[in-house]
């Protein structure tokens, strides 16, 4: 059977929310009556998750300044080495194509990922972080379903003796995410599925079948250098001698510039869900010269940062055929068109926005945590949706930019019609979570700066709501609520509000 290991890896990625409109985050995560529901993980799973959380997650932690040093806090490959070595280099016996960037990796590796799929491969993607289930960073086979808590669970029995031996030898300092990469990489060799200081960096030049950088931002310049140069250095580190790079924006094959002519043609709709219908075309001369054209793509991933993800795996695909891969034309396009992720781009069915109290709205999650993704956020939702009034429910770890995304999101020529600021704890901790009065003084900071009128500031439940009064001062909503379900109540009584005369909201307020 064909087979490749896809790997990528991100630092900390937190879903938030927001609405069209209706838009959140982690809605997956809040409740038995929201959209999907909560996952209890099986029983057999017990053991490998409480392991887990004895370990440093620094998902729940946040990435430490000094991550970028061969330190017992750094991501020093060292440790990796020797775990995986104890472990037989489990990484070493499949080819691997290795994503790394600051935004666009988990997009891109899945796009890639289903490309391959739909050409006859069996491929094992490890990606970081889940929503529901841990089980989802490690999608396998033909189908890519998550996998099954028996298979990693027996998998961990066989080699926990090992695990605790290297953890002892490490004196404690291997992390919740080198364990767990260690375990993908053992459980994809197992399956016959054939950046410089990245835990995900330790694969053989022989091994390695494409490296692949997407965009480079500033989200991490404490922890992994001082500039965007650096950081786009030390995502370098992944590119191994003789082996092909595709990369959205530099030299070798490069899917960002002239040579990308891709373009949207129109909005549709896929089971009543928004897609954005793209001509794909590459002219590349530059470099590894190709020339690659593909009508009438249907993505799912809306928005231009989504057709630049696609395009930059098609770039790896077609790298991939270069070496003899088959991949036909059929598979590329088949591929693009059924990726999806939750938390991105994901527009809910009609029966999950009623699940989560918002019958009747189109309602977007979307896990958008800088200014970068959120100016590409507003962007998708004005070209999805160019006359829609927006009604936000935001929630956001405490190292992300809060006032710049707030920012982003007030720029001129949005129609927000409430905010509705909350919080929801991040990788299962409060740790990293930022109280709905921190993100109010964001806001309000940001309106200012951007000249946006706030028409009403709450704290929590409050008596004397005005609705109208805000709509005929064209003015936006401020609303602060720790409770997220509180929260979305009042986002749906917002949106019914909009719909009627907003007696049922005034009552309900009241």
């Amino acid at each position: 059977m064909k087979a490749l290991n896809l790997i990528h890896k991100s630092l900390n990625k937190q879903l938030h929310i927001r609405t069209p409109i209706s838009i959140f985050p982690n809605l997956c995560q809040i409740s038995s009556r929201t959209l999907a529901t909560s996952i209890t993980e099986p029983q057999e799973m017990r053991e490998v998750t409480e392991y887990l959380e004895n370990l440093k997650n620094y998902e729940k932690l946040g990435v430490p300044r000094n991550a970028g040093t061969d330190s017992d806090d750094g991501f020093d490959l060292g440790r990796m080495r020797r775990l995986l070595n104890s472990l037989g280099n489990p990484h070493s016996n499949y080819k691997t194509v290795h994503i790394a960037g600051t935004k666009g990796k988990g997009s891109t590796a899945a796009f890639v990922s289903n490309i391959l799929r739909e050409a006859g491969y069996s491929v094992g993607c490890y990606t970081s972080p889940h929503v529901r289930t841990i089980r989802e960073r490690m999608p396998l086979g033909r189908d890519g379903d998550p996998v099954s808590a028996n298979a990693l669970s027996s998998l961990f029995n066989r080699i926990k003796k090992v695990l605790n031996e290297a953890v002892e030898a490490e004196h404690g300092h291997l992390s919740h995410f080198e364990v767990l990469t260690a375990v993908a990489f053992k459980l994809f060799a197992d399956q016959s599925l054939g950046g410089a200081r990245d835990a995900t960096d330790v694969v053989f030049p022989s091994g390695l079948a494409a490296s692949v950088i997407t965009t480079i931002g500033k989200e991490y310049l404490a922890a992994l250098g001082g500039s965007l140069e650096s950081i786009a250095a030390e995502k370098c580190g992944i590119i191994k001698h003789g082996r092909p790079a595709s990369l959205m924006s530099a030299p070798v094959i490069s899917a960002y510039g002239s040579g990308n002519r891709s373009s949207i043609k129109y909005i549709d709709t896929v089971k009543g869900i928004p897609c954005q219908c793209y001509d794909i075309v590459l002219q590349i001369e530059e470099d590894v010269p190709l020339t690659f054209v593909l009508s009438d793509v249907k993505l799912l991933m809306l928005g231009d940062h989504q057709l630049q993800n696609a395009v930059t795996a098609v770039c790896t695909a077609l790298c991939l055929c270069d070496q003899g891969w088959t991949i036909p034309d059929k598979s590329i396009h088949a591929g693009l068109e059924r990726t999806q992720l939750l938390g991105r781009s994901q527009f809910l069915t009609p029966y999950q926005a009623q699940a989560v109290g918002l019958p009747g709205s189109v309602t977007l999650l979307d896990g958008a945590h800088t200014s970068e993704s959120a100016k590409a956020l507003v962007r998708t939702i004005g070209m999805t949706y160019p006359e829609a009034k927006l009604v936000l429910v935001v929630a956001m770890a405490s190292d992300k930019d809060h006032a710049g995304f707030a920012k982003e999101c007030l720029s001129e020529g949005q129609q927000l019609e409430a905010v509705c600021l909350t919080e929801v704890d991040v990788a299962g901790d409060k740790y990293r979570t930022t109280s709905a009065s921190i993100l109010k003084d964001s806001w309000l900071k940001a309106s200012k700066e951007q000249g946006a009128k706030i028409a009403h500031v709450f704290q929590g439940l409050t008596n004397g709501w005005s609705l109208e009064s805000a709509r005929e001062a064209n003015a936006t909503i401020l609303v602060a609520e720790s409770s997220l379900m509180s929260s979305l109540r009042m986002t749906g009584q917002i949106l019914d509000a909009r719909r009627g005369d907003g007696q049922e909201f005034k009552k309900w307020w009241q």
